[in-house]
């Protein structure tokens, strides 16, 4: 079994399963990274598909999870699917952990909205840019928690991801988020996150 680990993301996995729709049949997990979170959601979904533009991040994803009969993972970009990997409209679950920033937020949005399968869910968890007075109290709380878990938890780690610094505004986007999924709920996590969900309207 790989080795666990502890950074910001993996903290709100929790969260990310606690939203697994009633009767979730098929989910996908765009930009899985090492597919830790695909490995969770197996035991809870009959068939999970991890997606990840990086062709390593997939190859690690496959050495760590590959043995999961009910999962599938995919060399593929949510926003230019050219092999057509990822068929839109088809799955009850969509989950994107920190990956909508690395592309504008509207078109990353109606990117994850078309793999949404009637009455399917939405699962964000985003990173703003900080830009008020609040944005940057709310960091060092958040920074004064994470130094705590980490302690807790023997330290960050990650799978080596390259990280990129949000350019779009808390505030920014959630005022877009409601604009353009009417009914979404939106909220602010500690940990320099927010948390983004929606269903798709039936029909």
């Amino acid at each position: 079994m790989p080795e666990t680990y502890w950074n910001h993301n993996v903290h709100y996995q929790r969260l990310v399963l606690q939203l697994v729709p009633g009767g979730c049949e098929r989910a996908l997990d765009v930009g899985c990274g090492d597919g830790l979170l695909v490995s969770k959601l197996a035991a809870r979904v009959p068939a999970v598909t991890g997606a990840d533009r990086a062709a390593d991040a997939i190859a690690m994803a496959r050495r760590q999870y590959g043995d999961l009969d009910n999962v599938t993972f995919v060399e593929a970009d949510y926003l230019d699917d050219e092999k057509g990997l990822l068929p839109e409209g088809k799955y009850d679950l969509v989950t994107a952990v920190a990956v909508i920033h690395h592309a504008d937020f509207r078109e990353a949005v109606n990117g994850l909205v078309r793999l949404l399968a009637p009455g399917g869910r939405l699962v964000v968890v985003g990173l703003g840019k900080d830009r008020t007075p609040l944005d940057w109290i709310v960091r060092l709380a958040g920074q004064a928690a994470s130094h705590v878990l980490k302690v807790f938890h023997g330290g960050k780690r990650g799978p080596g991801v390259p990280g990129m610094s949000p350019a779009t505004s808390w505030a920014e986007i959630a005022r877009e988020a409601r604009r353009m999924l009417p009914g979404c709920r939106f909220r602010r996590l500690l940990l320099r996150r927010y948390l983004l969900t929606w269903d798709k309207p039936e029909g």
